[in-house]
């Protein structure tokens, strides 16, 4: 015999599935991608056995994921635009951007950064962990993480924003002194 959980989770997807995806198809603008972020939630939703839902609850929960994923995804996005000009690519290096050398030199970048700073933004940047999956795999909490995460940023702007300020002193002659 089923358990509970997946009788209501069928149920669920029978009765409101159509329901969710046009949800999630609202906030993503992308029904591939809405469906995703459908399978996702009902994973998260009833990943660990949850028993006594009814349907209408259940419902609630998912679209409750499903907005915490949008939300997600959209932070992450955000935050990657903001770094992105700090990351070094195979492109970026073959364009002939005058972009090259130093100010694309992500290592030397990094190791103006405390060492947990530096695991945490390769970590997320690099490796695209999860908040959680790199205090599980730090030994740290996830405030801690976040913290980390937020002063490495702040770091990283830094150095961008004088890397950029010494450029346009070198471009109109000025020497620094």
């Amino acid at each position: 015999m089923s358990a509970r959980w997946e009788l209501v989770v069928a149920e669920l997807v029978a009765e409101r599935g159509e329901a969710l995806v046009r949800y999630a198809t609202l906030l993503t603008g992308n029904e591939e991608e809405a469906r995703d972020m459908v399978q996702d939630a009902l994973a998260a939703t009833f990943g660990r056995l949850r028993n006594g839902f009814a349907v209408d609850q259940a419902e609630a929960y998912v679209r409750r994921a499903i907005a915490n994923r949008f939300l997600d995804t959209a932070r992450r996005r955000q935050r990657w635009r903001r770094i992105s000009p700090l990351v070094v690519t195979p492109e970026r290096l073959d364009s002939g951007s005058t972009l090259a050398g130093e100010r694309l030199d992500m290592a030397a970048r990094l190791e103006g950064l405390a060492p947990r700073e530096r695991a945490c933004i390769v970590l997320r940047y690099d490796e695209d962990r999860t908040v959680e999956q790199i205090a599980a795999e730090l030994g740290i909490s996830q405030g801690a993480v976040k913290r980390y995460l937020s002063d490495a940023l702040g770091k990283l702007r830094g150095i961008l924003d004088r890397e950029r300020l010494r450029g346009e002193r070198l471009e109109h002659g000025e020497d620094g002194r």
